[in-house]
């Protein structure tokens, strides 16, 4: 029972319920472990593109009969010739990158922005990293036909499935339109089928961005699930940034250590050591040319304030017992400190007691 109880626990300490913790959340990002749904970046480049589309087609449309009315115009069938129908070759390319090169451009704006406003900027060679499981045929079995792999796949076709319903819909209405297009010009008849592609368009990105959201919302579930981490690791990241328990008391005592002997290392230079006579010791140090009272160089309760004295007694240090002096200095005055003026009159008189016993000396 103890050993499946001790086993139950284990499996519950490891189990990820808790919430990434903003160090979790940055090393993943330095990874490009980022939330981001491609389904946003479609909608947005589609979205710019269709609006784009819709304000420079007109313009296009006009350039595009300028060059081939001035093409027919000015230039005589019969006398095209390698040479002269080079200048008209190099002007259809030039009206080609014309038209497109903007509409391009902004398109590209628009997939940066979209990454921009999901990810922000990030620079990471993380991913750019060769991995040998990569090139596992194995794994990349496995990946090809993973849950995540037909998810993706059935996505997709519902997408296609999607779209092709709106087109089929909106063709279906206009069918009976199609033999009147004979009787009509070349200009209505490219307005004609530019309308029905536009109402195709507009109801695409719609339905894509109900998806986009939809996916946008799945995408944020699997990344916050896969972040989480277990109560044990979380335990194991705090130790890490504040350091182990046991660790820094194991620290904490060795600075006290190393304190406590430089402070012993101080009381023979002192000039007197005031006890209680057991419970407390006061080294007290005064130099009249270069100090304006006399200061504390080391103090100690109980076993300190046994050392302290059996170092005053080796090293000749003069110890004198005060009790009530003794303990308004150890619990009022901290090491290299000067004594308050109301203890002025008391030291004084023991410093001057100290001094006649080393003269008589």
């Amino acid at each position: 029972m103890k050993k499946r109880y001790y086993l139950n626990l284990q499996l519950f300490a490891g189990e990820k319920t808790e919430k990434a913790t903003p160090k979790r959340r940055q090393e993943a990002r330095k990874k490009g472990q980022v939330l981001k749904s491609t389904e946003v970046n479609s909608v947005i480049i589609l979205s710019a593109a269709f609006m784009l589309l819709k304000l420079l087609l007109p313009v296009m449309l006009q350039q595009i009969e300028t060059f081939i009315y001035n093409l027919w115009t000015t230039t005589l069938i019969d006398n095209i010739t390698i040479v002269s129908i080079t200048p008209i070759l190099i002007s259809l390319i030039f009206l080609f990158f014309k038209l497109l090169l903007p509409f391009l451009l902004i398109i590209m704006v628009a997939g940066v922005m979209a990454n921009l406003v999901q990810v922000g900027f990030l620079f990471t060679t993380e991913t750019l990293q060769l991995k040998l499981s990569r090139l596992n045929p194995v794994e990349g079995f496995k990946r090809i036909f993973s849950k995540k792999a037909i998810a993706e796949l059935l996505k997709s076709l519902g997408k296609i499935g999607l779209i092709g319903y709106i087109a089929y819909i909106n063709i279906k209405n206009k069918v009976n339109s199609f033999p009147y297009l004979m009787d009509m010009e070349l200009k209505a008849i490219i307005g004609f089928i530019g309308d029905i592609l536009f109402t195709i368009l507009w109801k695409v990105t719609l339905v894509l961005a109900f998806l986009a959201l939809l996916d946008y919302l799945y995408q944020k579930y699997e990344y916050e699930t896969n972040l989480k981490m277990s109560k044990q690791e979380i335990k194991d990241e705090y130790k890490n940034i504040e350091g182990d328990p046991q660790i820094k008391g194991k620290i904490k005592e060795k600075q006290r250590q190393m304190a406590l002997n430089r402070m012993m290392q101080e009381v023979p230079k002192a000039d007197v050591v005031i006890t209680n006579p057991t419970h407390f010791a006061v080294a007290l140090k005064y130099d009249a040319k270069n100090m304006d009272a006399p200061i504390v160089i080391a103090k100690g309760q109980d076993l300190v304030a046994l050392r302290i004295k059996d170092i005053a007694q080796k090293t000749g240090v003069i110890t004198v017992e005060n009790k009530p002096l003794a303990q308004v200095l150890f619990h009022n005055v901290d090491i290299n400190e000067q004594i308050p003026e109301d203890l002025f009159q008391a030291v004084a008189e023991i410093l001057a007691f100290v001094y006649r016993l080393k003269q008589k000396a």
